[in-house]
């Protein structure tokens, strides 16, 4: 009977300790910047001892993939193979300046970090990220700010070149919302650091046709942070 007795208790407490552990989260995510646009947003919860990115490592071929092209498909599989919680897209497309995406996730005991990632356009390479964020267990409303990034896997020309996203192809995919300038020479051919980094930002010029770069002085330079995330632990 004693013995009976001590199973159910140990058994009521770890569904307790796993309730407590798990959490419903809302997630808010506002572009702060002028005019960057943030494509497909990839939001995980997942263990602790995961990361989507690190700073001062090479990027994986997924965040690469994600950075240069904005494709969040190899990373959305990362996630579901180490069964972590996911939220892909909540923007259902770009995320504009100014603007806000929100989403919920179901966290299990084991998923208690959060990470986000997207690219940031117009660039060669650069992306939002939160790299595994302790998510509270206590329930209330949290406020982060999120960095840019540079992946460091493309050097910064700043030349809006079409058919380019693919890693390995250089130059920036899209410019979304204002038209970008022509006939660039480029800023760089290489890129000296090669790790995950804070990002430089974009330089621009003033000129429409001709210059260094495609991109806009007056519209495509930001300064961090570039993001805020509100999570709401209910």
């Amino acid at each position: 009977m004693k013995a009976k007795l001590l199973s159910l208790i140990c058994t009521s407490s770890l569904l307790v300790m796993s309730a407590a552990n798990a959490a419903d989260i809302d997630v808010k995510i506002t572009n702060l910047t002028q005019g960057i646009y943030f494509t497909p947003i990839l939001i995980g919860a997942h263990s602790s001892d995961a990361h989507l990115f690190q700073t001062g490592q090479a990027a994986s071929d997924d965040l690469q993939a994600m950075a240069e092209g904005g494709s969040i498909d190899a990373l959305s599989a990362t996630l579901d193979s180490i069964n972590a919680n996911k939220l892909a897209n909540p923007a259902e497309g770009l995320l504009a300046p100014a603007s806000s995406a929100i989403g919920s996730l179901s966290t299990t005991e084991n998923n208690t970090t959060l990470s986000i990632v997207a690219m940031m356009l117009p660039t060669n390479d650069g992306f939002v990220g939160l790299d595994a964020w302790k998510i509270p267990t206590e329930a209330g409303t949290y406020h982060i700010y999120l960095n840019a990034y540079d992946a460091g896997t493309e050097a910064n020309n700043e030349l809006v070149v079409d058919g380019s996203g693919a890693p390995g192809t250089p130059g920036i995919p899209a410019s979304p919302g204002a038209a970008p300038g022509t006939q660039g020479s480029g800023l760089t051919t290489t890129e000296t650091n090669t790790m995950v980094h804070i990002h430089s930002g974009n330089v621009g010029d003033n000129e429409a046709i001709g210059g260094k770069s495609d991109l806009h002085n007056t519209v495509h330079r930001w300064l961090n942070p570039v993001a805020k995330v509100t999570v709401t632990v209910k």
